[in-house]
Formats: structure tokens, C-alpha cells, sequence
């Protein structure tokens, strides 16, 4: 199962565990889990090709809608259809590398999924507060550069990870108590000393949760002065409704994350393991489930466009006859 690599025993491969103590329903646990996956591939696809297909959509709230869609999908197709392996087959092997590679990917689409939150918190505070230049301000070049930037911060602050993780040692066994690896249960079966991958997984947690937290309260505190001082009821409204969506996606994506990365340094054995790991795959599962489902109900143009495609596709038939 080990090869001695210098000093320091490196598995082969990893077992990851499922979930510890729900073992004898893991087929059960597996159909709400596939039920999530199966709606969040569908809306977010759906989103992506409804803002894609229709002209009212390419505005720049909808390209940074349609990148919300494309990291979700990339978010938790990292880690479910290995997951559902161990629940359905039993197969919980991972070989060492593709454990790596797969921390890697969980941290940087989820650091991504964090910044594109942010950008669309300063997207509606130019919509909202400066309206008149919000064409010339968010160009596509814009939109492009602010993206390109998240990936680009995402995948240099996780990189360290995998180097940390990869030098430990492993000589206390190979089992993962996790659907999938993550930077600290990874980190935990080690028998070396993990301080440095402690301390710099809170360093990255506040450079890119901190900062993007940061950067969304400062715009609505603006967004809110703005919207108070309206004259008109019917144009508050409009603009607090405008924003709905948005607080609702921040509200599922950072309550299970803060809930993930405290309970892992700091919970102890007061939280059970069974509720740690389903808090950690729901994490990934919940928000690119329910954006597509919250946005389709809460953004007006998004449902004129999807009840607009779907007449047009009950019209084609008749056409062909």
C-alpha cells in the first residue's frame, strides 16, 4: 500500500470512507445526493444556453450569471460522480495523484465560485448607483479581465496545497474519512506536523472568503445608502428586488462553507463526522442547485426569456407539420 520516498512514506492510494457512521444507508443517502447532482447539471446548462441563445440576455449581470452556471457545474462534478462511486459500488479507492488533483479542483472552484459572488455584488452596485455609465463601466473586455483574474487568484493561492500535502508523511494509514479529498481531512491521517497547511489554509480563507466577504458588504452597505435615498417606492422596490437572487446565492453558498471550514479546525469532537460530511457535500451540492431554480423564480427578464423559448419550441412542431 506504501513506497518509501526518501524520509517519508507516501501512499499509493487513498480509501475514502463515505460517510462515517451512515455506512449501512449509503445507498439511501445517494438518491437526495443524485437528485441534486442530476438538477444542477440541467438548470445550470439551461441558464447557460438560455442567457447564451437570447439577445436580451448578453448583459454584463448575465455573463457574470452564465460564469456563476459554469463554475457551479465544475463545482460539484468534482467531486459527485466519485462520491456516488462509493455510495453506489463501494468503490473508495483514489490513487494518490488523482487525490491531489481533485483537492486542488474542489479549493479552486470553490474560491472561484466565492469571487464570482463578489463580482456580481459590484455589478449591482454600479447597476444600481451609478446606472448611466453602467454600459461603459462593465464592458466585455471588463467582464473578461474580472473573470480571467478570479480563475487566475483561485488556482495560484490553492497550488501551495497540493505541495503541502503532498510532503507529508503517511505512516498512520490511507483512510479518508471524507467523500472526497479535501485539503484538511487529507492532511489529517498524517503523522508529520500540519501547522503550516493549518496556517495557510486560513491564510487563503481570508484572502479569498475575507476578501470577497469584504468586498459584497461594502457594496450593499453603498447599494442600500443608494436605494434609501430614492424618492420613489415603486424604485426601491424595483432595486431591492433586483438583488434578491444575489443575497439568496450568498446566503446558501457561505453559511455551508463557514460551517465546513470551522467545524473542521475547530469542532472537534462536538459535531458527529455523519453531519460534518454531509454538511461538506451539501457545501458543494447546494448552491449550484438552487441558483438556477432561485434566478429562474426571481429575475423577471430570465422568466419573459424561458416562458418566451418554450412557446417558440411549442410553435415549432405545428410549423413542420
Amino acid at each position: 500500500m506504501f513506497f518509501l520516498n526518501g524520509t517519508s512514506l507516501t501512499p499509493i492510494s487513498f480509501i475514502l470512507n463515505g460517510i462515517p457512521g451512515l455506512e449501512e444507508v449509503h445507498l439511501w443517502v445517494s438518491f437526495p445526493l443524485c437528485t441534486m447532482y442530476s438538477i444542477a447539471i440541467t438548470g445550470n446548462f439551461g441558464l447557460m444556453y438560455l442567457i447564451y441563445s437570447e439577445e436580451d440576455l448578453h448583459r454584463p449581470m448575465y455573463i457574470f450569471l452564465a460564469l456563476l452556471s459554469f463554475t457551479d457545474v465544475l463545482m460539484c462534478t468534482s467531486t459527485l460522480p466519485n462520491t456516488l462511486c462509493i455510495l453506489w459500488f463501494n468503490l473508495k479507492e483514489i490513487d494518490f495523484k488523482a487525490c491531489l488533483a481533485q483537492m486542488f479542483f474542489v479549493h479552486t472552484f470553490t474560491g472561484m465560485e466565492s469571487g464570482v459572488l463578489m463580482l456580481m455584488a459590484l455589478d449591482h452596485y454600479v447597476a444600481i448607483c451609478y446606472p448611466l455609465r453602467y454600459a461603459t463601466i462593465l464592458t466585455n473586455s471588463v467582464i473578461a479581465k474580472a473573470g480571467l483574474l478570479t480563475f487566475l487568484r483561485g488556482v495560484m493561492l490553492v497550488i501551495p496545497f497540493t505541495f503541502l500535502t503532498k510532503r507529508l508523511p503517511y505512516c498512520r494509514g490511507n483512510v479518508i474519512l471524507h467523500t472526497y479529498c479535501d485539503h484538511m481531512s487529507v492532511a489529517k491521517i498524517s503523522c508529520g506536523n500540519v501547522k503550516v497547511n493549518a496556517i495557510y489554509g486560513l491564510m487563503v480563507a481570508l484572502l479569498i472568503g475575507g476578501f470577497d466577504i469584504l468586498c459584497i458588504t461594502v457594496s450593499y452597505t453603498m447599494i442600500l445608502r443608494a436605494v434609501v435615498s430614492l424618492s420613489s417606492a415603486e424604485a426601491r422596490q424595483k432595486a431591492f428586488s433586483t438583488c434578491t437572487a444575489h443575497i439568496f446565492a450568498i446566503v446558501i453558498t457561505y453559511v455551508p462553507a463557514f460551517f465546513t471550514f470551522f467545524t473542521h479546525r475547530f469542532g472537534g469532537r462536538s459535531i458527529p463526522p455523519h453531519i460534518h460530511i454531509i454538511m461538506a457535500n451539501l457545501y458543494l451540492l447546494m448552491p449550484p442547485t438552487m441558483n438556477p431554480i432561485v434566478y429562474g423564480i426571481k429575475t423577471k427578464q430570465i422568466r419573459t426569456c424561458i416562458t418566451r423559448f418554450l412557446l417558440k419550441g411549442e410553435d415549432n412542431p405545428s410549423h413542420n407539420i
